[in-house]
């Protein structure tokens, strides 16, 4: 029955000549369809020679005060672009490019603002400045263009920051370059030859200043010495007149002339105290001078010491003084009965302390001689000062202990003379009781300056050390500063012995700086603009767009060509051609019914029959498109196809598959059928993938996406072209071929409820005289 359908409509189709063109035009029409798109899309952005872009170029440029290189960003974008056919550029004003964009006549236009150098160069300040580019698009006059555009704008982007950073680095080289060579001239030599002669005299400087004081260092502690000597001197002398006031309290007798001798005595040696305080004054404050002068010059401090010189000169009248007292006394005491049993040991006692002052003077003749020495000393010779300070230091030391043999003497064996004397010149309790207080009191405050000066110089001379710490430390400094500048000079020059690792590791640094000094300063700086090349690998390579785009327009060719097929071709059978195929004449006997699918079943032609048997010539058909699409892609327009034989039977797949479905729609519901064959076709250009990424799709489409033939056509269609991963390629011919099934169960199966319904509904329409 099947078979006896598909041979009269053969016959039917192939009657006339008409019959024949437009069963020709059936098969042509898709193909055309999909050659057209293809053909068109061929090279669509290799193309874009045409579109006119507009340039204008504003910019004043930068030329930096530091380096004295004009920069000017603009022009060398228009340099660039002159050799640039990507667009079609057209280099006009700024006022003319805007309005052009506007009117339609550019599709684009690109606006370089005055300060887009000066913005650029923003990098290497604090105040850093975006540089931009004013891009103006016309977006209404394709909806293509403004993304082909952008394109180019972007590899105008590109080609700013290359070109920038290009420049930059060109720049730093050649400046690097040129301090080498600078580095390694005849002036330059000259220079750091002449900076090696300071460094090395200021080093030395240092080094002599931290001497000098260290010296003074050591000069304040000799004063401070002789400060602590004198206040030592002042304890014994009140020492000695609280015990001379005792013994003088005991005194109830004695003789007129040791009266008279012991008071003026007495008053010497309160003359003598008192002018002892006036000269330890006077030193106190000449020392405390010479320290302030030690940090300014040499001079004050010279001066300084003269002073105290003469001040322990003028204090040899105070041992005169004291010798006179003393010999006074001896003459009272020789005055006394010779049988006075302590007359001849008190004057041996006399005797000896005059000898012990005579030679505490002579002490201090000669410390005074040395001081003044070492006045001259400090403004001519620095060694020659340290040497007389030791000798000053030595003297210093004898002068104090002749002191102290007159203070011991003086308590063991003149004071108990006198007290055995006192005894008897009992009127002079009064009058020395009042001195010896007085003498008391000025010794303590003797006693309190002279702590406090040399608390003082201590602290000084703390502070000094570390100075002298500082200058050697510097001095030090500056020395391993020299060191490193002839290291560096001689690794420069290449004349080095080897030294150490640190040298070598110099030298082999200076070698790296002169060979990328002077290696290409151009292709380095391409290097640095651009460090890292693109290489792109394909994987399933393309030929070219027209090849990409292939699959889908081949595919909604098929899909048009079925619905070709089902506006053009009946899809149900007449009774006539039901009464022929059962040999019944030209009618169905009336006990069949009204016409309609399934009447002539009690003859034997059921409803598959019927469906089958009318779905052969438009299976032939759709198979005919599918092969002419396919082969004129491949062989006409020159479509890559890896697999052509794999590529024309998706082609044969998709023309059964889609054909059927088509069919089975206006089988099952007429007119309606169609109209839901057109809608499927919308769903599917929009959310097959073919053209964008099913990724780039609204959630919408992605969820439709598995349940959609038109994806697994193009996949099948894309492995067949540049090859399959794996089972890709059958598992989609597969996932296309299942769609057979419903469409099947829908023709054979669930169709047969509502044909009534779908006559119902199609004679209703043909009442209308309309539809």
């Amino acid at each position: 029955m099947i078979w006896g359908i598909f041979k009269r409509d053969m016959c039917h189709a192939t009657r006339n000549v008409i019959a024949v063109i437009v069963s020709m035009g059936l098969v042509v029409v898709p193909a055309l369809y999909a050659w057209f798109n293809i053909a068109a899309s061929w090279d669509p952005y290799g193309n874009t020679k045409a579109l006119k872009v507009a340039v204008a170029n504003n910019d004043k440029g930068y030329k930096s005060n530091l380096i004295p290189v004009r920069v000017n960003v603009g022009e060398t974008i228009i340099s660039t672009l002159h050799a640039n056919d990507q667009l079609d550029w057209q280099f006009v004003k700024s006022d003319k490019a805007i309005d052009g964009v506007k009117s339609g006549e550019y599709y684009a236009a690109i606006v370089i603002p005055k300060g887009f150098s000066a913005d650029m160069m923003t990098l290497f300040s604090p105040d850093i400045k975006h540089a931009q580019l004013k891009y103006y698009l016309n977006e209404k006059i394709n909806p293509i263009a403004p993304h082909i555009t952008d394109q180019g704008a972007t590899t105008v982007v590109n080609t700013i920051d290359k070109t920038f950073a290009k420049t930059i680095a060109q720049v730093g080289l050649d400046l690097a370059s040129s301090i080498l060579h600078y580095s390694q001239s005849p002036q330059m030599a000259e220079y750091m030859r002449n900076l090696n002669g300071n460094l090395t005299t200021t080093a030395d400087t240092l080094s002599g200043a931290s001497q000098q004081v260290t010296s003074y260092s050591q000069l304040l502690g000799s004063a401070n010495d002789i400060v602590d000597s004198t206040g030592k001197l002042l304890a014994s002398a009140t020492k000695a007149g609280k015990q001379a006031q005792n013994a003088l309290k005991q005194g109830k007798s004695g003789a007129t002339s040791l009266t008279s001798a012991g008071a003026n005595v007495t008053s010497s040696v309160n003359t003598a105290l008192d002018q002892v305080s006036g000269a330890f004054d006077q030193v106190a404050a000449k020392v405390n001078k010479a320290f302030d002068a030690i940090g300014k010059d040499s001079d004050t401090a010279a001066s300084q010491l003269a002073t105290l010189s003469e001040q322990i000169s003028s204090g040899e009248s105070l041992y005169d003084t004291y010798i006179t007292s003393l010999n006074h006394m001896r003459e009272s005491v020789e005055q006394l009965p010779d049988s006075d049993s302590a007359k001849q040991a008190l004057l041996e006692a006399i005797d000896r302390e005059i000898t012990l002052l005579e030679a505490a003077k002579g002490d201090s003749q000669k410390l005074a001689q040395q001081l003044k020495d070492a006045s001259t000393q400090v403004t001519q010779d620095t060694a020659a000062a340290e040497r007389s300070r030791k000798e000053i230091l030595n003297r210093i030391t004898s002068a104090k202990q002749s002191i102290s043999n007159v203070r011991d003497d003086y308590a063991t064996n003149v004071k108990p003379k006198i007290d055995a004397l006192a005894s008897t010149v009992s009127t002079l309790i009064s009058q020395t009781d009042s001195m010896i207080t007085q003498l008391s009191g000025t010794a303590d405050g003797l006693d309190d300056v002279t702590g406090d000066v040399g608390t003082n110089v201590t602290s000084i001379r703390s502070t000094l050390g570390a100075i002298a710490k500082k200058l050697d430390s510097s001095a030090a400094t500056v020395k391993e500063l020299i060191t490193k500048l002839e290291t560096g000079g001689n690794a420069g020059d290449g004349n080095s012995d080897g030294g150490d690792g640190d040298n070598d590791a110099d030298s082999g640094e200076s070698d790296e700086l002169r060979a990328l000094a002077t290696a290409n300063a151009s292709t380095l700086s391409t290097l640095i603009s651009a460090p890292v090349a693109l290489h792109r690998v394909s994987v399933y390579p393309i030929a070219n767009y027209g090849s990409a785009m292939a699959p889908f327009y081949t595919i909604l060719s098929i899909w048009v060509g079925a619905i070709i097929l089902c506006a053009m071709l009946k899809v149900t059978i007449s009774d006539r051609e039901k009464a022929h195929v059962l040999g019944l004449g030209d009618t169905l006997p009336r006990i069949a019914g009204p016409s309609g699918p399934g009447n002539a079943s009690r003859w034997g032609l059921r409803l598959d029959h019927e469906y089958f048997g009318r779905y052969a010539i438009f299976a032939l058909l759709a198979l005919l498109q599918g092969t002419l699409v396919c082969l004129g892609d491949t062989y006409f327009l020159g479509v890559q196809a890896n697999h052509a034989l794999q590529f024309l039977a998706v082609g044969w797949l998709a023309a059964l598959v889609f054909s059927n479905i088509v069919y089975t729609l206006t089988v099952s519901f007429g007119d309606i059928g169609k109209a839901v064959a057109v809608v499927l076709l919308v769903m599917q250009v929009a959310g097959s993938g073919g053209t964008f990424p099913i990724e780039t799709l609204p959630k919408f489409f992605q969820m439709l996406y598995p349940f959609l033939p038109f994806p697994h056509a193009i996949d099948a269609m894309h492995a067949a072209m540049a090859g399959s991963y794996g089972n890709e390629y059958l598992l989609d011919m597969v996932y296309l071929a299942l769609f057979l099934i419903p469409s099947l169960l829908l023709g054979l199966v669930l169709r047969k409820p509502v044909i009534r319904l779908n006559n119902w509904v199609s004679r209703n329409l043909e009442s209308t005289k309309v539809m």
